[in-house]
């Protein structure tokens, strides 16, 4: 027993758990606490061990057909011409033709042997370092809840998107940058919507870099430049506006919507030096160009895209999401305009896998490559195919994903995922996962209760784990 008159302070350390050891962790947690309060983007620990730190996320918006890309139907070339007499799932349009087969071959590539489309070739080459999940399906068939599902987890109401709640759950780690990219995302089927915040705090959104209407090598994240003021002029400005909003937040309570105009402004201040030089590829090798198809004018657009994507992934932003819009919709023109759009994408898609893996990104980045549904197996007209959510493929790589297999699978003719079926609510599930957050426990309070990405839905995919 000690004798609290005699208790030094050193004595007291002695005698305790961890001593020293246990002050320096307080220490550090406080340090850390005190780091994010000052800045709410500041990198946060994941719940668990993560196979990923960031997400890279390939739109192909529109719809490509999975029975012409990536899940090969050998009774659907057989039977091609025939009334198609089973269960026929709910669609957009009508009257529906007979069964179609792919105009297309395909080849089986690498050692896993996985079947991919004549109109892939580039990404056939990388089918080892790729998994195929041929089973998913999705809620609904219009493109804008469609679009939303996949990016916020509801089709029917405006929620955070998935990068928001990423970089919610993990800030970001380079503090002169935003957590989550959208590098010219789609105006149509929800725009903003699908990299909006909606009730998570403002510095989650997506920060836009143009728009499906701007070339990538024109697109610039706006209003990072500012050749009147001088840097030091403008640090005190920042300080004097921080100074004056905390007075009011002091005075009258909390306020998100100030508090996230705080942040912006302080980000925006901070993204004049980062931001500029990683839009600019001059530095790029003439190599790296040519792997993503920046030397062909037809891959030039999303090549460029895609490369933005891996230097932004490479210092730091947690969520980068490129989009190919609006492009894959092909009610008709089936084989011309699937067949142009798949050479737009092939080579960039590949040039990117092969680049992260080639500088050690791929193992701790998660790539997800997907379209809002799938298409039909039965014909549009003579030349086209209808919306299909009922089975469709997403292609994923990296960040702790098996390589190299097919999961799950879709009927006979591909219309609907009937072995090991994924939902985007599992897909959202899987991801939050390999990012090392429990998706069921990454909530926030809203509107009288706890919402998170996935819901009240979604199961982890253990099959595809590695």
């Amino acid at each position: 027993m000690w004798n609290r008159d005699q208790l030094t302070r050193r004595d007291l350390l002695r005698a305790s758990a961890l001593g020293f050891g246990n002050l320096a962790f307080m220490g550090l947690l406080a340090d850390e606490a005190n780091a994010q309060s000052k800045n709410p983007l500041a990198p946060k620990s994941p719940m668990y061990p993560a196979r990923a730190k960031r997400v890279i996320f390939v739109f192909l918006h529109g719809g490509p057909s999975q029975v012409d890309t990536f899940d090969p139907k050998p009774l659907l070339t057989r039977d091609h011409g025939k009334p198609f007499t089973g269960e026929m799932p709910r669609i957009v349009s009508s009257p529906t033709g007979n069964l179609l087969k792919s105009p297309w071959e395909f080849k089986h590539y690498g050692e896993s042997g996985i079947e991919v489309s004549e109109l892939f070739p580039h990404v056939g080459g990388c089918v080892d370092d790729l998994c195929f999940v041929n089973s998913m399906y999705g809620s609904n068939s219009r493109h804008g809840a469609a679009l939303l599902e996949l990016h916020t987890g509801s089709d029917t109401f405006v929620r955070p998107s998935m990068g928001s709640w990423v970089t919610y759950g993990l800030g970001t780690e380079n503090q002169n940058l935003p957590g989550f990219l959208t590098i010219c995302p789609t105006l149509g089927h929800g725009g903003v919507n699908n990299w909006s915040s909606s009730f998570l705090p403002a510095y989650t959104q997506g920060t836009p870099i143009g728009n499906a209407g701007i070339e990538a090598p024109n697109a610039r994240i706006p209003f990072i430049h500012n050749d009147e003021t001088p840097a030091e002029a403008q640090k005190l400005e920042i300080e004097l506006m921080r100074q004056m909003g905390l007075d009011q937040l002091s005075h009258l309570g909390p306020d998100p919507a100030l508090e996230g105009r705080i942040n912006s402004y302080e980000l925006a201040f901070r993204m004049q030096l980062a931001a500029p030089e990683l839009q600019e590829i001059a530095g790029e090798s003439e190599e790296t160009k040519k792997l993503y198809g920046l030397d062909d004018p037809k891959t030039r657009n999303f090549g460029h895209q895609c490369l933005l994507a891996r230097r932004f992934s490479e210092k730091g932003v947690r969520f980068v999401q490129v989009t190919h819009s609006y492009k894959w919709d092909q009610h008709d023109a089936l084989r011309k305009d699937h067949a142009s759009n798949a050479m737009e994408v092939d080579k960039p898609i590949a040039g990117l896998i092969k680049d992260l893996k080639a500088r050690g990104m791929l193992k701790d980045t998660l790539v997800i490559i997907s379209g809002e549904f799938g298409r039909t197996p039965v014909a549009q007209g003579t030349d086209g195919r209808d919306h299909n959510p009922h089975g469709f493929t997403t292609i994923l790589a990296g960040g702790g994903v098996k390589a190299g297999i097919k999961y799950g699978a879709t009927d006979d003719y591909g219309f609907f995922a009937v072995k090991d079926k994924v939902h985007i609510h599992d897909l959202h599930a899987t991801m939050m996962h390999l990012l090392g957050i429990d998706h069921t426990k990454l909530t926030y309070f809203h509107g009288g209760r706890n919402y998170r990405l996935t819901d009240v839905h979604g199961n982890i995919v253990n099959g595809i784990l590695a």
